[in-house]
């Protein structure tokens, strides 16, 4: 099964990513069955909410101090609007090349051989391209626990100081 995955396959990884954090981490997780929003998942805490726009790929491209990649500006419009219950953000999950490497069993374990990069859209400017713009995702940004709470932290300072854009 080596090989280029497919979408759904990268899908389903990147939810079980977000899955196991949001559970350590204490948050819900809610799901929608159609992305007309740009949103695959959205967490929950204690009513704050944020929505993520999920991508997985085998190839990154690697640009000094991170990761780019290439969004769609009707997704990137989305998600970057003030308009929104929950900022929005980018969630990139990096997966080695060969698929069977993704999840590892053991007698103990599962290990999940991926790693996950974010970038916060909300309130972002519009940009001219009518295709794509690269959105720079920094390796000090790495998903984790600890970069969920201060996501859901900058959502209670939007939503306190009344939607005002954050970069």
């Amino acid at each position: 099964m080596a090989g280029e995955a497919t979408s759904w396959q990268k899908e389903q990884i990147s939810r079980a990513y977000v899955h196991a954090l949001a559970s350590q981490g204490g948050y819900t997780v809610g799901e929608w069955n159609v992305d007309k929003d740009g949103v695959d998942v959205t967490l929950r805490d204690r009513g704050l909410m944020v929505d993520f726009q999920l991508k997985c790929t085998q190839s990154p491209r690697v640009i000094r101090g991170g990761y780019s990649f290439d969004l769609d500006i009707e997704t990137y419009d989305k998600l970057r609007s003030t308009e929104r219950s929950a900022p929005g953000h980018l969630v990139l999950l990096v997966v080695p090349p060969n698929l069977e490497l993704w999840v590892t069993q053991h007698s103990d374990s599962v290990v999940l051989a991926c790693h996950g990069y974010w970038a916060c859209l909300h309130g972002r400017d519009s940009v001219a391209s009518r295709a794509t713009t690269a959105i720079s995702l920094p390796e000090e940004q790495q998903l984790s626990v600890k970069s969920m709470r201060g996501m859901f932290d900058m959502a209670r300072s939007i939503l306190l100081s009344g939607s005002a854009g954050v970069h």
